[in-house]
């Protein structure tokens, strides 16, 4: 059984505590290589507040996609990459899934607007999809694939999720994730919403957003018979989106002031129940 590194078991928690929690809930087995996941993926999401200018962090990514194409790399002095490379042997997953993770993250860097559901669905796709299917290999390789309609919903699911969550953060510096298209179709634009100042069209905006996630959500649940009991560990995170989706619709344009980030009690919770009965 491959050793967990409790640097990168720390590291996660301080950065993504609901990830390292559901690592903590998955089987011992496999928490070392979950963790290297789940903790690359939150190296790479966090690029944006470490840097003050896309390029520092676009040498960042860079740094990481060379350290994968480079089959004889061992990572040393990183403990992140010397266990992600770990991982990535161990379970011979396919390096082109991390490359178009790094390649989706780009879009962190910069303000550009994210045109429509499409747009959105690739982003989601490419990370928080990605994240759970390569969590799936890691479990039980032998059925990852069948549960990969459901972890494709799951993940723009996640997604919707977490943009609702750092909506405040992501307007304080210029970016927007929710589709240009479903802005228009509630009577706002990117600079309505950057100023908060209609609030009766971000309410509109924000409640279509949250449909748009549970509606992803609901055709993830139809597909739970996919993933298998072993898989499902890469699911458990899912079960934060439908009470985000609700504070989010109660609240509309309050989630531009008031925290709807859940009690980190019940999001435990919420993950160790889901974890227990296989349901998100």
């Amino acid at each position: 059984m491959q050793e967990i590194d409790t640097q990168i078991l720390s590291d996660l928690r301080d950065i993504d505590r609901d990830r390292y929690l559901a690592c903590l809930l998955a089987p011992a087995a496999s928490q070392a290589s979950l963790a290297a996941l789940y903790a690359f993926n939150a190296e790479l999401a966090r690029i944006r507040e470490l840097v003050h200018e896309p390029i520092p962090g676009e040498i960042r990514m860079q740094w990481w996609r060379e350290l994968l194409e480079n089959e004889d790399a061992t990572g040393v002095g990183h403990p992140l990459a010397r266990a992600l490379l770990d991982c990535i042997r161990k379970h011979r997953l396919p390096i082109s899934v991390f490359q178009n993770m790094i390649d989706a993250r780009i879009f962190d860097l910069y303000d550009d607007p994210m045109e429509d559901r499409a747009a959105f669905e690739g982003y989601a796709g490419e990370t928080a999809s990605a994240l759970i299917q390569l969590s799936c290999l890691v479990l039980d390789p032998q059925n990852a694939a069948k549960s990969a309609e459901a972890a494709g919903h799951a993940g723009v699911a996640q997604t919707v999720a977490g943009v609702l969550l750092l909506l405040p953060q992501h307007c304080r510096r210029g970016q927007v994730y929710l589709p240009a298209e479903l802005l228009r179709a509630t009577g706002l634009d990117r600079e309505t919403l950057l100023a908060g100042q209609d609030h009766d069209a971000i309410g509109r905006a924000v409640r279509a957003f949250a449909g748009y996630g549970r509606d992803h959500l609901t055709k993830a649940r139809a597909r739970l018979d996919t993933i298998t009991p072993s898989n499902f560990a890469g699911f458990v995170p899912l079960a934060l989106a439908e009470p985000i989706f609700d504070r989010a619709e109660t609240v509309g344009a309050g989630v531009l002031r008031d925290p709807i980030r859940p009690a980190q009690w019940r999001r435990q919770w919420w993950m160790w129940w889901a974890s227990r009965r296989r349901r998100f």
